[in-house]
């Protein structure tokens, strides 16, 4: 599949969403022709010193939700994550956008938050608490699926980008659950 890519120096997850500004001309086409498909939303890799290629691999195909325009005038929109996206190739276009060939990830299943990590899921509930205009973002949180926490962990840790790729690319979220478990244990 071919996506336009947006990088960010933010990891966006399936089911997470997030609000941006669209001011470049390039991205205003992407905005333009996203379609159905919408588009990859991936992260700034500065390690990289090609400019083409200081993206992570590991990306989300997100779809647009809402749009506005913003008091400063710009495209403000709201994006939501449809699926991970393995980056395959990359080039860029005569406007300066970047597009990619790109593989869909299979979805992580969903399942119940263990008894023993509910804890993780009362700790996303204080950040959501301590940053209302995050939590606005999520009409009906789903505090008991350990996909959507382990998820949205995901997200707002601050932990390197590399560590977060690396979370990305498994096969289930019981690896982001595992470190979110040692890290709240730690941190207590």
């Amino acid at each position: 599949m071919k996506l336009a890519l947006f990088p960010l120096s933010a990891h966006l997850l399936p089911g997470g969403v997030m609000p941006l500004r669209i001011f470049e001309p390039r991205y205003q086409r992407m905005i333009a022709e996203a379609g159905d498909a919408g588009f990859g939303l991936c992260m700034w890799d500065a390690r990289q010193g090609d400019e083409l290629r200081n993206m992570y691999p590991i990306a989300t195909r997100v779809r647009i939700i809402d749009f506005d325009r913003l008091p400063d005038g710009l495209l403000g929109i709201t994006v939501q994550g449809v699926e991970r996206l393995r980056i395959q190739h990359l080039w860029q276009e005569p406007d300066g956008l970047r597009v990619g060939e790109v593989e869909p990830l299979p979805l992580w299943q969903c399942g119940r938050l263990p008894r023993d990590q509910r804890n993780l899921a009362q700790a996303l509930r204080e950040v959501f608490s301590d940053y209302p205009e995050y939590a606005a973002l999520y009409r009906e949180p789903d505090w008991d699926d350990a996909c959507w926490v382990a998820q949205r962990w995901i997200e707002v840790l601050p932990i390197p980008p590399e560590q977060k790729q690396w979370l990305m690319a498994c096969e289930d979220y019981n690896p982001a659950l595992n470190l979110l478990s040692n890290l709240l244990v730690a941190s207590h």
